[in-house]
């Protein structure tokens, strides 16, 4: 038996005093504490606005369908296979395969970095060398059950189909634009838990090749975005959400107007998330997505009216003109 010195024993019992006291502390002040996960969030949020103020802002781009009619926040019930949400004279439908369901959550990322990766390499056929570079380039932590996670996403997107439309004027007679089409027309990709290796034999990559109809949408009405803020909101659908939204919106105005909250052309008509129809819900949950939307960007100059009813905005850039965007 080895001999303990009285040192030892003395580090040994201060060191369980110490794990007592910081469960104590960590159970009835739980505020003094910041998990790792909200450590990396805030860092990522310093360097997200770091960049805004230096004019070096990774650009990305989402697409109209997305912007404008919010996708589930949450996985939907099972045998629920249909989704549908308008905006003003655009309407969005998206089934969802039976194997699979509809997209949620984090699924959103999926559509705004194929958009961006299309949009930079000019081509509906996006590819990756590796597993290690498609997590990174999602802002995903490498390891194979964040890989599955990410090919889970691509599954649900996969075998979504879309139906997006919009209704116009054009010298007093009716416009109207109708499109169904799937994200992709075809996706193969691979894992290797070597993260040194860089590609399958015979020069095998991830590839992901969209549809025409999806690839068209994108490359005739790209709506930028920053990137590096949707990878910090990614924990945050909704949040992100109402960035891109926010994005697009203040970008498009003339000057200051409101936003309607409630009624059928109201913000929480567009939510994914159902938990948010009570008005006074709604309203505490609006007020925290616009908290870390300012985080983002502090100059977003959006706001809730005093009445609750309401979502003052003004014309603003979310991006910085093109000139400062990096788009590497």
């Amino acid at each position: 038996m080895h001999h303990r010195t009285q040192s030892t024993i003395a580090s040994d019992t201060n060191d369980v005093g110490l794990k007592r006291a910081a469960g104590l502390l960590r159970l009835h002040r739980p505020e003094l504490f910041i998990s790792s996960r909200r450590l990396q969030q805030v860092e990522t949020i310093r360097m997200v606005r770091k960049r805004r103020e230096d004019n070096v802002q990774n650009l990305g781009f989402s697409s109209r369908p997305f912007v404008f009619c919010w996708q589930p926040v949450k996985r939907r019930p099972k045998g629920c296979l249909l989704r549908e949400r308008r905006n003003g004279r655009f309407v969005l439908q998206v089934t969802g395969h039976p194997s699979y369901g509809l997209p949620y959550g984090q699924d959103r990322l999926v559509p705004i970095f194929l958009s961006t990766m299309a949009v930079r390499q000019k081509s509906s056929t996006v590819t990756f060398d590796s597993a290690a570079e498609m997590l990174a380039t999602f802002g995903m932590q490498q390891g194979g059950s964040q890989y599955r996670r990410l090919v889970d996403s691509f599954q649900r997107i996969f075998g979504a189909t879309i139906f997006f439309g919009t209704d116009g004027q054009r010298d007093r007679a009716p416009v109207v634009h109708r499109a169904r089409f799937n994200f992709m027309a075809e996706a193969r990709i691979w894992y290797s838990p070597d993260p040194e290796q860089r590609t399958l034999p015979g020069e095998c990559h991830n590839l992901i090749v969209l549809s025409d109809e999806f690839y068209r949408e994108i490359t005739e009405h790209p709506i930028p975005t920053d990137i590096e803020a949707a990878k910090a909101l990614a924990g945050s659908p909704a949040a992100l959400d109402l960035f891109t939204w926010l994005s697009y919106r203040c970008f498009t105005v003339r000057g200051r107007e409101q936003v309607p909250l409630f009624g059928e052309f109201g913000l929480v008509s567009q939510l994914g998330s159902v938990e948010c129809a009570r008005p006074r819900k709604f309203r505490e949950k609006l007020e925290s997505w616009l908290d870390l939307v300012r985080a983002m960007w502090p100059g977003c100059p959006a706001e809730i009216d005093t009445g609750g009813m309401w979502l003052w905005v003004d014309r603003a850039n979310a991006v910085v003109p093109v000139g400062g965007l990096d788009v590497s």
